[in-house]
């Protein structure tokens, strides 16, 4: 029989990540006219209001110190990094070939997850990580493409993501969700705040309804994604995030006049089956203490939008008492194959 909570879930999915995929668009036509870190500064800056909110329903008690404070520069450090490098990238690359560098995020979480969680990993998950790096050369091209800043942005975007989200996977459970949310927000307000002077340009009125899109699409997408980890199995809902390739397509066809060749398609493919592997992998009792990937894998974390697994955890407590604790049985009490 068919488990409609995983189709509930594989639904709230799909269209968080759609809503994502607009968002991502709407950065890249701003892209073309305006600097990353003004883009940023204003993406943060509507999105503190929308935080607000979510914010309210935090009951957990205590305050905005951090219980690791240098685990939590690190990481909003690792955000800020992240942010500038992904909106740069779609600013001057292809939608699917940033979607198909900030992929390869899984196997960079998983190579990370030694020395900072202790993890032990298989010569399965190794495979994956080989297959993933392989799609990564095939999207670049080394030789035969020249090799331009943007395509560095997007690996950096990835490798960034993945760092900042092994940071939330050893710290979460014991920093509270306001300080995971809300730090790399305020550090993007005030350091791209302070370059914005440099670069600043005029925007018209339109300009800024569409920086106010980018944050109501963030916040949307973010709630669509929580609906879903809340409606289905984690290793049914993660997979979704792989769709965005197809909306990159469609998107960069109809706006930007882009398409895909071979060799991208080709090495997104790999990168996405690497990346499914993984999480998989992950989702099988015994195979992973920490679920480094599986748990973590949403969206890029660029300090512009409330942090998804961070706002689960927020109205976890209200809603769903336990659910921490329920969610690591739906991933880990899976027999072996």
């Amino acid at each position: 029989m068919v488990n409609r909570s995983n189709l509930k879930g594989v639904a709230f999915a799909l269209t968080g990540f759609a809503v994502f995929s607009t968002h991502d668009v709407v950065i890249k036509v701003l892209g073309g006219s305006y600097a990353p870190f003004q883009i940023l500064f204003f993406s943060a800056l509507l999105g503190f209001p929308l935080a607000t909110l979510m914010l309210i329903t935090d009951k957990t008690p205590g305050t905005l110190r951090p219980v690791h404070p240098w685990w939590v520069m690190a990481r909003t450090a690792a955000a800020l990094v992240t942010g500038v490098s992904a909106f740069y990238a779609f600013s001057v690359l292809p939608l699917a070939q940033v979607y198909a560098f900030i992929f390869a995020a899984p196997m960079f979480i998983t190579i990370l997850s030694i020395p900072m969680l202790g993890e032990k990993v298989g010569v399965h998950r190794w495979a994956a990580v080989a297959m993933g790096l392989v799609g990564v050369l095939i999207v670049l091209r080394p030789g035969a493409e020249p090799l331009t800043l943007g395509h560095a942005a997007g690996i950096t975007a990835a490798a960034g993501s993945a760092f900042a989200s092994v940071i939330a996977r050893k710290i979460g459970a014991e920093e509270r969700s306001a300080v995971m949310m809300l730090y790399p927000m305020m550090a993007n307000v005030a350091f791209m705040g302070m370059i914005l002077p440099f670069v600043y340009v005029p925007m018209p009125i339109e300009h800024l309804g569409l920086l106010a899109i980018v944050a109501v699409f963030g916040f949307t997408g973010a709630l669509c994604t929580i609906l879903a980890y809340r409606s289905g199995d984690a290793a049914i809902v993660a997979p979704m995030q792989y769709s965005q390739i197809i909306w990159a397509a469609i998107f960069g066809a109809l706006f930007f006049n882009e398409y895909p060749d071979r060799f991208t398609w080709i090495g997104a493919g790999i990168i996405v089956l690497a990346g499914v592997y993984v999480v998989v992998r992950e989702s099988m009792g015994g195979k992973s203490d920490n679920t480094p990937v599986l748990r973590t894998r949403s969206r890029a974390e660029t300090g512009t939008t409330p942090r998804i697994s961070a706002m689960l955890r927020a109205r976890s407590d209200r809603v769903l008492p336990g659910y921490e604790a329920l969610q690591s049985r739906k991933e880990t009490d899976q027999p072996d194959p």
